[in-house]
């Protein structure tokens, strides 16, 4: 692709992102920015959660992803879809009630300030490592379609990546994000059916013979009953549930959007319509990863062995860098139209992910670490805007390591950090909502951190005994450890919220 071509999106693009910043940033102050004065509707923020969620990971990674693993992927979203409705039904009606800005003030009000400080501290922790492996995937297409050419580093990239984002952010912040993500999610989605269409054409599929050929291939493969698999049904389902109960309604980023809607109905409505859609569009990036191999084996897989680190490995039986197909034939060989609407789609899926995530990074350590109570708008605003300008920095230098480690599929990277540090948050809230037991405070972050290493031993000792391959599940077992401690902490008083 030309790279003037490229510089040219990434103006128009980015030009477009701050008239957005600009026009919803009018008389914006630290309320606008934590809770956008929580005055915004349902429906957009259910269009742009589409964008947040799928991110440049699924953009990227899950048409990849089906090379080696078929639909596997789609067990793990029928159990996100229940997990959408447990949030919607028990957690969403909670924060209303006790009116939170910070999700997390919750553990203050159930258990005290040290359980408060672990939940927040572990939420900053695992957002911040999900939202940087993100960002790698936006920050390497733009490597490789554009600053390559003009001999610019890595690491130089990274840091003009996430400076963009910032410069839209850091004043309107969750006010901003909401009608950015609106604009990000169709485009991301756009540039998906595009692709289907130019690819569809390329192979001289008709519309029904395209899903004839789909359903007919093994890549559409949904279900593994294998016990020992680590893509068996019942793990993927158990997993999709937890890891939305976590990303989603234990997360003060996904949470941060809801709690702007006018009122618990509204919220509600916006994680169902969010939820249902969710099916269909994780269903059409699967088939955008079918339609690509289906494509690089009608052209002839041999012509990337020599010129990408994508390739097929015939020791291993399985696609290499898959995370790499996508960017390559977008860029490559299906068309400028398809090469241009690619990226604009990825920037869109990276930065409507990244903005919302930064925003919620910069909200909970402003309230939950730092603290506003008590303290001028002047104040609140300076830690604001140092801890925005912090937390940039964090993502830049993750990134730029995980760029250098890097040997798996970024998705993957994603649940299995998740696993961990999810796992004492969700143990927490679950011991919170079933128990009546208050705990010994001062326990807690011993407990939390104890837990993680726990569920690691357990899962090293039943692949080596077993022959067991613990995946996603590590975070129940986690989040069990986490429960289990706090029982055997547990005091007779009775805490109420």
């Amino acid at each position: 692709m030309n790279h003037y071509i490229v510089a040219g999106v990434i103006i128009l693009y980015f030009g477009l992102l701050l008239l957005i910043a600009q026009l919803t940033t009018r008389k914006a102050n630290n309320e606008s920015f934590f809770t956008g004065n929580r005055n915004n509707a349902w429906y957009v923020i259910a269009f742009g959660m589409i964008g947040s969620s799928i991110s440049g990971v699924t953009f990227i990674s899950v048409p990849g992803w089906v090379g080696n693993s078929y639909f596997y992927y789609y067990q793990m979203i029928i159990g996100n879809v229940i997990g959408y409705f447990i949030v919607a039904s028990v957690l969403l009606p909670l924060y209303y009630k006790l009116q939170l800005t910070s999700i997390y003030t919750y553990l203050e009000q159930r258990f005290g300030h040290f359980s408060y400080k672990t939940g927040a501290s572990f939420f900053l922790l695992s957002r911040t490592i999900g939202s940087a492996f993100r960002l790698f995937i936006v920050a390497r297409v733009l490597q490789i379609a554009f600053f390559n050419h003009f001999d610019i580093p890595f690491s130089v990239t990274v840091i003009i990546t996430i400076a963009l984002i910032w410069l839209y952010t850091y004043k309107g912040g969750i006010k901003t994000i909401v009608w950015t993500d609106t604009l990000q999610t169709f485009f991301l989605l756009a540039a998906v059916i595009i692709t289907i269409i130019v690819i569809s054409t390329k192979i001289n599929f008709a519309e029904s013979s395209m899903l004839q050929s789909i359903v007919a291939s093994d890549y559409s493969t949904i279900f593994n009953w294998e016990w020992n698999s680590k893509y068996n049904f019942f793990k993927y389902v158990l997993s999709g549930i937890f890891i939305t109960i976590v990303m989603t309604g234990l997360d003060q980023d996904m949470m941060q959007k809801n709690l702007s809607c006018r009122s618990i109905g509204d919220a509600k409505k916006n994680m169902y319509w969010y939820s249902s859609s969710f099916l269909f569009i994780n269903l059409l990036f699967l088939g955008l990863g079918a339609l690509l191999y289906m494509y690089i084996q009608q052209i002839g897989l041999e012509q990337f062995t020599n010129t990408s680190t994508f390739h097929y490995d015939s020791q291993k039986a399985s696609f290499m860098k898959t995370d790499d197909l996508y960017p390559l034939l977008a860029t490559s060989t299906l068309g400028l139209t398809t090469g241009i609407v690619f990226l604009i789609g990825i920037i869109a899926a990276a930065f409507s992910s990244a903005d919302s995530a930064l925003t919620a990074l910069t909200t909970s350590f402003t309230i939950d670490i730092l603290g506003t109570k008590n303290k001028s708008e002047e104040t609140v605003t300076k830690q604001r805007i140092f801890t925005h300008i912090g937390f940039s920095a964090a993502l830049a230098i993750i990134i730029i390591l995980f760029h250098i480690i890097n040997n798996d599929t970024v998705i993957n990277a994603i649940f299995t950090v998740a696993g961990y540090t999810y796992g004492p948050i969700l143990g927490m809230y679950a011991f919170g909502l079933f128990t009546k037991l208050n705990i010994q405070d001062k326990a807690m972050p011993y407990i939390a951190i104890a837990s993680p290493i726990i569920s690691y031993g357990i899962s090293v000792a039943m692949q080596s005994i077993y022959d067991y391959a613990v995946g996603y599940e590590i975070l129940i077992i986690n989040a069990a450890i986490t429960f289990a401690g706090m029982y055997i902490f547990a005091q007779k008083k009775i805490k109420k919220c």
